[in-house]
């Protein structure tokens, strides 16, 4: 299941479409849900045990990204494809199997474990060859790619819901539009592992630098240092305060400004929702690619310390001006995106190409946590300011304080990070031997 090598002259720009025939579809997982009322009406499941699939999706996503990180930099991309396709497409299938016989712990088994492992080894399974194609410019790169696990959610919520009206919300069209997604989704990520290819040379670009340039760094010994552990925290408060907003973004607006003479329709709180998955998308790309030309220090300083302060705007001035909430919180999705897109150049600039994707894997464990942490801290002090008699605004208040904290955590651990001990180095001339060696099959 090696990839093939590229013919000279191979366009490395054929890359990227390869990783994002695989990321727009795992992408459907933001999507979600849109099938969240129909199975609660055709099965009749409470909004805790709807939502359990997706759940379970992205505890498996950072699972399988950390256990099978190694096995992806090992068999290399065209082998972590192909698993990615099985799994997430025979998710689909298996939830299409319950929904049509109405067992409810098949479409948990099915999206959830199963469909997650493939969202876990689909996500890394492109970083390792994308940096290695362009490390000149490799926040770039890995920003297209991871844009489209933020975009995927834009193609697939109208078409998830066309499809309901089509074949109907009860079991059977439920059933239908499952299979239907497994089906298409397989055949579009086929693209992705028809296309792939590793580079011939360790230096792609001919002026560019080589990919075994600088500090290497294994996965046994990243996961020992503190630099390893500082992003881990980095990328927890990063994703714990932008999905804090994104999973209760509807809701939120509306209670803000449910007091004031400019109430929120339903129809408008779905646009704001829209426009928070676009600055999702767009800080994947255009934050990544900043990160090129002003530092990965840099601008997690920017995510982070700007991010506190566009919380404080909301918690302080918020309910007084809706453009004003609006842009703050379009900003904190932004460096939500952005954090996730840029967070492969960071590891890559700290341990080197040898294993990082396998390093990667590891690290999204902090993924896992943020995405029950975030949420958590929002909805369950929402829920007790709610029992004590407040309403609006003032239900959010402590949570955006909390955020803040978090943010400020996080900005300290970046600042914390330093070179990587050169005990943790693995010697150049076997690292160099195992690159060239292990191309084919990991590049």
């Amino acid at each position: 299941m090696s990839p093939p090598v590229a013919p000279p002259g191979w366009s490395r720009w054929l890359v990227p479409p390869a990783a994002l025939s695989v990321h727009l579809s795992i992408g459907q997982a933001y999507a979600w849900s849109v099938f969240k009322p129909p199975l609660e009406s055709a099965l009749g499941l409470s909004g805790t045990q709807s939502a359990l699939p997706f759940q379970l999706g992205i505890v498996m996503l950072g699972l399988s990204a950390a256990f099978g990180g190694t096995l992806v930099e090992r068999n290399g991309p065209r082998w972590a494809m192909t698993v990615a396709l099985v799994c997430f497409s025979s998710g689909f299938l298996l939830s299409a199997l319950g929904a049509a016989t109405e067992q409810y712990w098949l479409i948990v088994l099915g999206y959830g474990f199963v469909g997650g492992i493939g969202l876990g080894i689909g996500y890394i399974s492109p970083v390792s060859t994308l940096i290695k194609w362009f490390p000149d410019r490799p926040g770039m790169a890995t920003g297209i790619a991871i844009m489209g696990f933020g975009g995927g959610a834009l193609i697939a919520s109208p078409w998830s819901a066309q499809m309901l009206e089509s074949f109907g919300s009860d079991s059977s069209g439920i059933a239908l539009a499952f299979l239907v997604h497994g089906l298409t989704y397989a055949v579009f990520m086929l693209l992705g592992v028809l296309l792939v290819r590793v580079p011939r040379t360790e230096k792609p670009v001919a002026d560019g630098p080589s990919v075994v340039e600088g500090v290497q760094v294994s996965a046994r010994n990243a996961v020992r240092t503190p630099q390893f552990w500082c992003l881990w925290v980095v990328l927890c408060m990063n994703v714990s305060a932008g999905i804090g907003i994104l999973e209760k973004a509807a809701p939120m607006i509306t209670d803000f400004f449910a007091d004031t003479s400019t109430p929120v329709s339903v129809t408008a709180a779905a646009g704001f929702v829209a426009l928070l998955s676009a600055a999702n998308m767009a800080g994947r790309i255009g934050w990544s690619s900043t990160s090129d030309l002003i530092g990965r220090k840099n601008i997690y300083r920017v995510y982070l310390g700007a991010g506190a302060l566009m919380y404080l705007l909301i918690a302080l001035f918020g309910d007084s001006s809706k453009p004003l909430f609006i842009l703050c919180a379009l900003v904190i999705l932004s460096f939500y995106g952005g954090g996730f897109a840029t967070i492969p150049a960071y590891l890559k600039d700290l341990f080197g190409t040898y294993q990082v994707g396998a390093i990667h894997g590891r690290l999204l464990t902090a993924w896992s946590t943020a995405g029950v942490l975030g949420p958590l801290i929002v909805n369950w002090i929402a829920d007790r300011q709610e029992e004590a008699g407040k309403h609006g605004a003032s239900l959010y208040g402590l949570s955006f304080v909390i955020m803040i904290g978090l943010l400020v955590v996080g900005f300290v651990a970046n600042e914390l990070v330093r070179p990587v001990h050169p005990r943790h180095h693995v010697s150049t001339p076997r690292e160099a031997a195992d690159v060239r060696r292990q191309q084919p099959e990991s590049a």
